[in-house]
């Protein structure tokens, strides 16, 4: 004889049934930081440091210049600090940190681009291929700083 085998009874109550605890409800899902973000933290912290250089040979002692003003020195750390913070808040995921680290990068970019302008009407052809090579700094951060998962993650 064939074991013929019957499925279960359907269970006919007018209440619900209890819903089972799931454990992935009780933890918050914490969202992956996109590497996209670290790499535009990354490339603020460059531009910073690329920013912080270049005043650093602007006010040096040995710099042959007569006197530079203390507060176009002030004024270039400031712009130095702009990406900085950017950087952080880019890689903290802080509400529209990309923002701040967008402006942080076009400034030493514009910067960088006319000095590479004045030095290439100048004839310096060494001076103005290395104010380009710094320029990709400020480059590459607007690039990654504008990309959608990085505004995604800032936007939480």
């Amino acid at each position: 004889m064939a074991n013929r085998s019957r499925p279960a009874p359907v269970r006919r109550s007018p209440r619900a049934a209890r819903p089972t605890p799931a454990r992935a409800s009780r933890v918050p899902l914490v969202p992956e930081r996109p590497v996209a973000a670290v790499c535009a933290a990354v490339f603020g912290v460059l531009v910073a440091a690329e920013v912080l250089y270049l005043t650093w040979l602007l006010v040096a002692p040995d710099a042959d210049l007569v006197a530079v003003p203390r507060w176009l020195a002030a004024v270039l750390v400031a712009v130095a600090l702009l990406p900085l913070a950017g950087a952080v808040l880019t890689f903290a995921g802080r509400g529209r940190g990309w923002l701040v680290l967008l402006a942080g990068c076009t400034v030493p970019l514009l910067g960088l681009l006319a000095v590479a302008v004045l030095f290439g009407s100048l004839g310096a052809g060494s001076a103005t291929w290395w104010a380009l090579l710094l320029a990709l700094g400020p480059l590459g951060g607007l690039v990654l700083a504008a990309q959608r998962t990085v505004r995604d993650w800032t936007a939480r």
